[in-house]
């Protein structure tokens, strides 16, 4: 099937120098399904989950080692989940707002909202509290007794056991279990629906016309919009008890807007790499116009210059008001050898891609697209490091592997998450036509292109 479509789309392409692609619209292909390509993707990403599984077991032998592995599998966790959380709401917000950009992004974004349930059950080993005690404070001294007793062994300092029994009511063990089943039994909902919905509005008996195009329009914008608030308080609600909450005496005012727009930057890039990486075989081949690509390209870097914006603002202000509650979280990131992987976080988060998308020719250019989109997804693996591990005592003597080759758990067990992840997330992509065809802007971008 593969080669069908290949075959397909070498036809296609000499097409597009003929009359038809000059003075027409393209034709959409016979076949919309994913090409078959996807399953020997796939088949790699499991692979690599399982090489780099077998690996992570080289680290359980030590206490260190199983620390590390589960401060790594919250990183691969969390990482996971802005890619399927973040493209729920990009989607909700492109039903919101139209354009034609989202008949590209439509079927990536949906498959990787359809990995939710895979998600939900990678949340489960951050619940038990004999692992989650590696990670949070407020689990290992779950209560007010056991705080104390830690606060006297000078496990604790006073700070961190006046603020753990203050926010106790909403992190203890218990409430975190309830937290998280309720985050996802909304977003499942809001999964489901939209999902359910995207396939009865292909098979309307009345599709192609006005009135189909907008009974739909309005049901799909009635559920994003709330859908869109009600995500925003659902995800700071889970930036705060998965991330925020590893140092229970942090406060941030904008901690889930900064999740929000990295979120964005994430899902934007692996959707423009899944769909310039498909547009190599038919349908996508016909549907990715470099016009369509270059407006992919300019709402990224929209994304990147925004996210630099919030987190730039917020350590300007804190930096500035110099509140002794407030600095020891950047003094943590900055100190020592961490000065160094923030320098990395700051250069590949936000200066590379800012510089290379400020280019036209680059946002235009398919290659060069995938090479940068690749690194983009690279540096919030760097960025959920620099936000998670200096959270603990030990964080500054961790940067060496030397008599510390558990903190190579880093890259092996994200690793294994993310490739497991993209295993589900292919499989996802092959269930559906990679097009949806009853959507009005569909014969607008099958119009040849008019300029380069």
């Amino acid at each position: 099937m593969s080669s069908a479509h290949e075959q397909h789309g070498e036809h296609g392409a000499q097409g597009h120098h003929g009359p038809q692609a000059d003075h027409g619209p393209r034709a959409l292909p016979a076949s919309l399904n994913a090409p078959d390509v996807l399953l020997a993707w796939r088949r790699r990403a499991l692979l690599v989950a399982a090489a780099f599984a077998l690996l992570t077991l080289l680290f359980t032998s030590t206490h260190e080692g199983r620390n590390h592995i589960m401060r790594a599998y919250l990183m691969g966790y969390m990482t996971v989940f802005n890619f399927a959380g973040g493209a729920l709401v990009l989607l909700m917000l492109q039903y919101v707002t139209g354009g034609k950009w989202g008949l590209l992004l439509r079927r990536p974004l949906e498959a990787m909202t359809r990995t939710l349930p895979l998600v939900a059950l990678m949340v489960v080993p951050i619940l038990v509290p004999f692992l989650g005690k590696h990670l949070y404070q407020w689990v290992l001294y779950p209560d007010a007794a056991s705080t104390h007793n830690a606060y006297l062994n000078h496990l604790i300092n006073q700070e961190q056991e006046l603020t753990a029994n203050f926010k106790r009511p909403m992190l203890n063990p218990h409430a975190l279990v309830v937290e998280s089943c309720i985050i996802f039994a909304v977003l499942l909902l809001f999964m489901v629906l939209l999902n359910r919905w995207s396939i009865e509005r292909d098979a309307d008996p009345a599709s192609g016309t006005e009135p189909s195009y907008d009974r739909w329009r309005t049901r799909f914008e009635n559920l994003s919009g709330p859908g869109i608030l009600v995500y925003v308080i659902l995800l700071t609600l889970g930036a705060i008890v998965w991330i925020k909450s590893l140092d229970v005496t942090w406060y941030s005012s904008i901690w889930g807007l900064q999740f929000l727009v990295a979120q964005g930057y994430a899902v934007l890039a692996l959707s423009i790499l899944s769909v310039i990486l498909l547009s190599r075989y038919e349908p996508m081949k016909t549907l990715l116009r470099t016009t369509e690509q270059h407006d992919l390209g300019k709402l990224a870097f929209a994304f990147v210059m925004l996210n630099i914006y919030l987190c730039f603002a917020e350590f300007l202000i804190i930096w500035s008001g110099n509140i002794p509650d407030e600095l020891p979280w950047y003094l943590n990131r900055i100190r020592g050898g961490w000065w160094y992987v923030c320098s990395l976080d700051f250069i590949c988060h936000w200066l590379i891609p800012f510089c290379l998308l400020l280019s036209r020719d680059l946002k235009r250019n398919k290659r060069k697209m995938i090479w940068l989109t690749c690194f983009m997804i690279f540096a919030r693996l760097v960025d959920m490091f620099w936000l998670i591990e200096p959270n603990f005592s030990d964080s500054a003597a961790n940067l060496h592997i030397a008599g510390n080759i558990g903190m190579l758990a880093y890259i092996t067990v994200p690793a294994t998450v993310l490739a497991l992840w993209s295993a589900y997330y292919m499989t996802q992509l092959m269930s559906r036509p990679l097009v949806c065809t009853n959507d009005p802007h569909l014969e607008e971008i099958l119009e040849p292109e008019h300029a380069f």
